[in-house]
Parts: structure tokens; sequence; C-alpha cells
């Protein structure tokens, strides 16, 4: 069973082409990172103007690469939602009018849903366990009971994880994406040397706070003085990652615990952050909790997580018909 999934919830354009629901023979993404660095972040615009410029050739690489044609597709999954309104109506344009044309079925897949199940791409994973779901849109908790099986247990209130990681490297010029210029500097700085705050939650005690952490930083940059945090730029960022993964790990810990599950899987775009797969894999090993992560090219967006989605979906007999909608603030 071939199935050709899409991906455009934010600002990169994806295509994959996946055989059975295990094995990957194309995952094609054009980034654009280039086009939204001197901005410090994504500009939804641009991005829109972007999916619709690549948005062809990515989808023709992806059948060329996979060795197929769209005649041998057993079905088509686009991402519905959440995202940029305008970078999701790209990629449903685009599918629906290939539905249309070639008479193959197709599937919204929730995006959310596609990052809990990536990790099935590359291994098994037996239910139920706890989904840690960070990126620089959402940083969410679920309790992974079955495929299409999710209980919510927390998120963020404000900033998500990821938006936090570009805001700080924003504030200190260190470029776009925040997240991987971070994580590379604080490898050669001292996390000891600033102790930033770390939110805990008296209610709600699985949800997720980022910004005061944010504003402790400026607070800290300011206060010093460009002169003196330039050159303690790589301990500031050290010294904020430990945070920032600190307030990652402790409430997905608590939620394992309590609930009493044994597994814990990491997705989303932070969950490639080494110094999180590092701290995560340490405290697991104290409590006896497995832990999963994603190959760091499952975990940012991608079509492979969103075909896989779609094949669950096609097999369970669910059909969209064109009157499927984007839609941005979609929960699951």
């Amino acid at each position: 069973m071939l199935i050709l999934g899409v991906e455009t919830s934010c600002d990169d354009t994806a295509a994959a082409v996946l055989l059975n629901g295990r094995t990957v023979l194309a995952n094609v993404v054009s980034s654009q990172d280039a086009v939204h660095s001197p901005f410090g972040g994504v500009v939804p615009e641009l991005a829109s103007r972007q999916h619709i410029r690549h948005i062809v050739p990515v989808l023709d690489g992806a059948l060329e690469k996979a060795g197929v044609g769209l005649k041998d597709l057993a079905g088509i999954a686009v991402t519905r939602g959440p995202g940029l309104v305008g970078s999701l109506l790209v990629g449903i344009s685009v599918v629906k009018g290939i539905s249309f044309r070639w008479d193959i079925p197709y599937v919204g897949v929730n995006h959310l849903e596609g990052h809990l199940l990536a990790i099935f791409l590359e291994r098994e994973v037996p239910f139920p366990y706890v989904a840690l779901l960070a990126s620089g849109g959402h940083t969410l908790l679920y309790l992974v009971r079955a495929f299409g099986d999710y209980l919510y247990l927390g998120g963020t209130r404000d900033d998500a994880a990821g938006e936090a990681y570009d805001k700080v490297a924003k504030m200190m010029g260190l470029g776009y994406p925040g997240g991987k210029v971070i994580d590379q500097l604080a490898k050669g700085g001292n996390a000891e040397v600033v102790h930033f705050p770390r939110a805990r939650m008296k209610k709600g005690h699985y949800d997720f706070s980022f910004s005061g952490l944010k504003t402790a930083v400026w607070h800290y940059l300011h206060k010093q003085g460009r002169d003196t945090w330039e050159a303690q730029k790589a301990d500031i960022a050290a010294s904020f990652q430990e945070a920032a993964v600190d307030m990652l790990v402790a409430p997905t810990l608590r939620a394992a615990r309590e609930l009493g599950v044994s597994r814990i899987v990491l997705s989303g775009g932070v969950a490639a952050n080494s110094r999180l797969r590092e701290k995560m894999m340490g405290k697991t090993q104290e409590e006896q909790i497995e832990v999963y992560f994603p190959s760091p090219a499952l975990c940012t967006d991608n079509a492979a997580m969103i075909a896989l989605g779609g094949y669950y979906w096609l097999k369970r007999g669910r059909r969209d018909d064109f009157r499927l909608n984007a839609d941005a603030a979609l929960t699951l």
C-alpha cells in the first residue's frame, strides 16, 4: 500500500512516499530557513509564497526518488492543521487537485498526531506511552494509549519551547533557527555560570511555561551590558538550555511515574536537542523507564509522519471529500 504524504503546516515544504506503513521510500524536505533567518522567525506570508514555489518540485522529487507514479498510489495524506493557514491551504489545494484528477482517495491528518506516531517509522513501541511533543509551535504532553486514542495531559501556557529558543537566540544575535544554534554553542559553555529560573506549575502540574525563562535571559543581558555578555555567550546559552531542558524533563517524568507508564517518546523539533536527549536518557535510566527518540530528520516537520497517519486512517476506511478545509487551530 503506497501512501503519498504532504506536509506544509509551517515553513517546510515536504513530501514522502510510504510503503505499507513502515518503509519510507522517499522523504523530501525543502527548508525555508534562509528566507526567514533575517527576521529571526517565520513570516507567514513569505512561508506561503515559498510553498507555492516549491510544492510541485518537492512532490516530483519524492515520487522520482521512490520510483513510483501517481497512478501507483493507494492514497494521499495531507496536513490539515494546526499551523499557518496560508501554508496549510497550499498543501491541501494541491492534494485535492491530484485526488480529483487521478481519482485517488485522500485524508487530512492532524500535524500533532503525525509527530506522536513518527517513532513507528523506525521502531515499534508498545502502547501506552507518554509522549512529549516539543517544537517551535507546540509544547504538549499526551498519554498515547493506541492509534487514534490520545489523552491530553498538559501543555505550555505561553511560549512553546522552540519559540523560547528562537527568541533567546534573537536577543543574543545568534541567528535562526535558534534551537540548532544554541544547542551547538552550549556545548562549549558552562551551564552553572548563570542560574536561570525553572517554572513549576502549582496547578496543572503537567503544564509548561517558558515566558519567565525568556524574560530572565532578557533581564540578565541588559543588566550585564553587551560587552560583558558577549564574552559569556556560550555560558549563557548553556545555562538557558539547562533550564529549558529541566522544565521539559520534570513534568514528563512526573506524568510517566504518576500514571504508571514505563515508556516515554520524544517528538517534535526540540526532541533533536542533544542536551534534552542526554538528560532524558539519564533520568529515565534512574527510574527504569524506557525512552525513545526518532532520528533528527523525523523530529522536525516531515511528510513521512503525515503519510503514516494517513496510512492508518485509510486502512480504517476514512476518506475526506473536497469540502475539507485547513484548520489553523486544530486540536488533537
